[in-house]
């Protein structure tokens, strides 16, 4: 069986998720109430809860059927998280040869935190050499991230991208409310590394 498949979860549940990045650190309080900090990722993890954006019947069928087929934590699938899914004018990371991975930065003041993107939306990409948009001399994988070029100059991108994650539950409790109209309490999606 298969650990990811290039399918997006629903649309329509994604635009009401709640959720977002997310780190992992250990603060130590010392006897004289400073602390002492450690970072144990260097990489934000994304944290959803998709139960919100379910609103309908025909919602919660799609929803139970998505579940199904990815059998609960076992597959992971694209997820748009509409509160960061863009990218213009974004840098390349070169990874030698023709080879160069799509990122996204997040400036704040000095500091810049690039994330890779492994998830680019089919069809959005643009690629600019030396703030030229080129229509062709390129490729893009979009299960990868990873463009192809022989192209020299400056490269930039602006494009969509998903998020890989799974489901972080195996079980999908519904509380059927009335005949028409059921609800959940949470139903959790985590970021995937790929």
């Amino acid at each position: 069986m298969t650990s990811f498949v290039e399918i997006q979860f629903p649309g329509d549940i994604s635009y009401g998720a709640t959720g977002g990045p997310t780190f992992l650190t250990d603060v130590v309080a010392t006897v004289s109430g400073h602390e002492q900090r450690n970072s144990k990722w260097s990489q934000a993890r994304a944290r959803y809860n998709v139960a919100s954006g379910v609103k309908t019947e025909t919602q919660w069928q799609a929803l139970i059927a998505f579940f199904r087929a990815r059998r609960g934590k076992a597959v992971g699938f694209r997820f748009k998280d509409w509160g960061d899914y863009k990218a213009v004018n974004q840098p390349l990371l070169a990874l030698g040869g023709n080879e160069h991975q799509l990122v996204k930065q997040y400036v704040s003041g000095a500091v810049v935190s690039e994330r890779i993107i492994t998830k680019p939306v089919a069809g959005t990409v643009k690629l600019y050499e030396d703030s030229v948009l080129q229509a062709s001399g390129w490729s893009i994988d979009s299960a990868t991230g990873i463009i192809t070029t022989s192209l020299s100059g400056t490269l930039t991108a602006d494009f969509e991208f998903d998020v890989p994650v799974r489901f972080d539950t195996d079980e999908l409790a519904l509380s059927l409310d009335s005949f028409d109209a059921g609800s959940w309490n949470s139903i959790p999606l985590i970021e995937v590394r790929i």
